[in-house]
């Protein structure tokens, strides 16, 4: 940062209460009134170098003690006591920090070169125009001071210039950028990159106010047409510098004034940043963009900002990672943790983003990949949740149920999903268990989960024997699991051997198969169980002889039945 320095004579200003003069052996003559401060001081030098003051003076004799209001001076008693110092040729010294409010007070003064020869408003535009302009981080602290006085800053072209010299140095080739500049990167070191970064000015623009910076970034944009992902990394950075990060836990809830204050000026500056978000796909990541999101919900955004901010995010859903998704819940009466509802919410949008481009997504190759990978995430996603004790059931499967059928090529991921839950959550009862459960598409399970779901006796004895039956169906039961799977079977009740044939039926026919169930009367279906049953008593006897080549121990069939049955 540069400084200047004008005047030659020590500080003989002192304050005492609320009066402020200056050591002399002559009395004060000229009284100036700011605000709660009163000036002692005297017409002469002051009032040769202020027009305003000669204007003000010019109706009192040379002898008379002036006293004047001048409450309204740019910059308060603290830029007039600059101004009255170089009066009096006390030294001072300049810097971006004080320079606009020293210049505005100068101009509402009138100290200008009609007024005297070699005046202030003259060396402020000299050390405006040859130190700060030129400068990397003179023009933006300058600039964010404008925020004091804005309707003096734009009059006098103050925020105009320092906009066009920063734009100006950003524009510049990374080649001959020679200036300083605060680049912080995690992992980026000065020393072993010779080359400059071409994002290494936006950290020192998120120094500025979100209108000066929103002026920058538009003046960048339309002056040249810049990379999107350089825009998007701006506004990433001014994110992470102004905003609360509610993706690792939940911020406090007070209803103090601050807070809202400062929630208010939040939401004011998340607007701006989804406003100035390029159209561009990828511009910004799909986790920034979660991140936003979750920070909305906490700040209160507009519907508008969220809306825009879920329809962004579906466009690039498929590219999420389970840590994007993974962010709590921003609303104090939610005793859940995740923040399942807007998970959901970006995945409906993203689903919906699908069916335009193509109503048959599984014709369609990229599409059909793009889904499949957003329901492993998904699934994935559900399995986290689902160790929330809290989290209610209604939301998991209304999650699980968005997917489409071609989203899932097997359903291993929900069962796990499913069985994570009622391990979590003892207490459920049996319909909260039979609405998780539905979700389950047995001809979907491999023979491994199928196997470890006939021995879950967590699960409904429903969903049990919904498992068995496709087992026998297809023909696809393990030789190891052929007596045990048998058993469970002949000692179902007939109801729940009814209702998982029902339920099966219905899950063929959804698939577009033919399902043979319909077609076999009861009686004929019992032949066929009991002749399984025969063949699988006669496989035990085996066994039991030595014949078989499995070791393993089978269940007697009335205690499996009578051990689910006390369940």
């Amino acid at each position: 940062m540069k400084f200047m320095k004008i005047g030659t004579k020590p500080d003989t200003f002192y304050t005492e209460e609320a009066t402020r003069t200056v050591i002399s052996d002559i009395p004060s003559d000229l009284t100036i009134r700011i605000n709660n401060v009163c000036f002692l001081l005297h017409k002469v030098p002051l009032v040769p170098k202020c027009g305003l003051l000669q204007r003000l003076c010019s109706d009192s004799d040379d002898s008379e003690i002036v006293t004047i209001d001048l409450h309204d001076v740019p910059g308060g008693e603290d830029a007039f006591e600059l101004c009255a110092k170089f009066c009096y040729g006390i030294t001072i010294n300049l810097s971006a920090h004080n320079f606009v409010p020293a210049f505005c007070a100068a101009k509402f003064l009138r100290m200008t070169e009609s007024i005297e020869k070699g005046n202030f408003v003259l060396k402020l535009e000299a050390f405006f125009n040859s130190c700060i302009l030129e400068g990397w981080k003179d023009p933006i602290i300058t600039l964010q001071t404008t925020i004091k006085l804005p309707e003096w800053s734009e009059n006098l072209g103050i925020i105009r210039r320092c906009i066009d010299s920063i734009v100006e140095k950003i524009l510049t080739p990374t080649a001959k950028v020679s200036w300083s500049y605060t680049y912080t990167r995690p992992g980026y070191n000065k020393k072993q990159h010779q080359s400059v970064p071409r994002d290494w000015w936006t950290e020192d623009i998120s120094d500025l106010d979100i209108d000066l910076f929103r002026c920058i970034i538009t003046v960048v944009r339309s002056t040249y047409i810049p990379p999107p992902q350089l825009i998007g990394e701006a506004l990433h950075v001014y994110a992470c510098c102004w905003l609360p990060d509610t993706t690792k836990s939940r911020p406090p809830h007070s209803s103090g004034s601050r807070t809202e204050e400062s929630k208010e000026k939040s939401r004011r500056i998340i607007e701006s940043i989804v406003s100035m978000i390029p159209a561009d796909r990828g511009s910004v990541s799909i986790g920034f963009l979660l991140k936003l999101l979750s920070i909305a919900s906490y700040l209160g955004a507009s519907p508008v900002t969220k809306t825009e901010l879920i329809r962004k995010a579906g466009l690039q859903f498929e590219e999420a990672t389970l840590n994007d998704i993974l962010f709590p819940s921003q609303l104090p009466t939610d005793q859940h943790y995740y923040d399942i509802d807007l998970v959901a919410a970006v995945l409906d949008s993203f689903l919906a983003i699908c069916r335009r481009q193509s109503p048959a997504p599984a014709e369609n190759g990229h599409l059909l990949r793009s889904i499949r990978k957003t329901g492993k995430l998904i699934d994935s996603y559900i399995q986290v949740v689902a160790r929330d004790v809290n989290m209610p059931i209604s939301k998991l499967v209304s999650l699980a149920e968005a997917l489409p059928d071609v989203a899932r090529e097997d359903h291993d991921g929900l069962y796990k999903s499913i069985n994570i839950y009622l391990k979590e959550h003892p207490d459920v009862s049996k319909a909260e268990k039979k609405r998780l459960c539905r979700m389950l598409d047995c001809q979907k399970l491999s023979p491994e989960v199928r196997a470890h779901a006939v021995k879950n006796e967590r699960l409904p004895l429903r969903t049990v024997v919904q498992v068995l039956f496709f087992e026998q169906e297809s023909g696809s039961r393990a030789t190891t699991h052929k007596p045990e799977l048998t058993t469970r079977v002949s000692q179902a009740p007939p109801e729940a051997e009814a209702e998982a044939k029902q339920e099966c039926n219905n899950k063929l026919q959804h698939e577009g198969i033919r399902s043979r169930v319909p077609e076999t009367s009861e009686r004929d279906m019992q032949k066929r169980l009991e002749a399984k049953m025969v063949r699988g008593e006669s496989e035990k006897g085996k066994e039991k002889g030595g014949e078989a080549n499995s070791g393993s121990k089978v269940m007697d069939p009335k205690q499996v039945f009578q051990r689910r049955s006390s369940r």
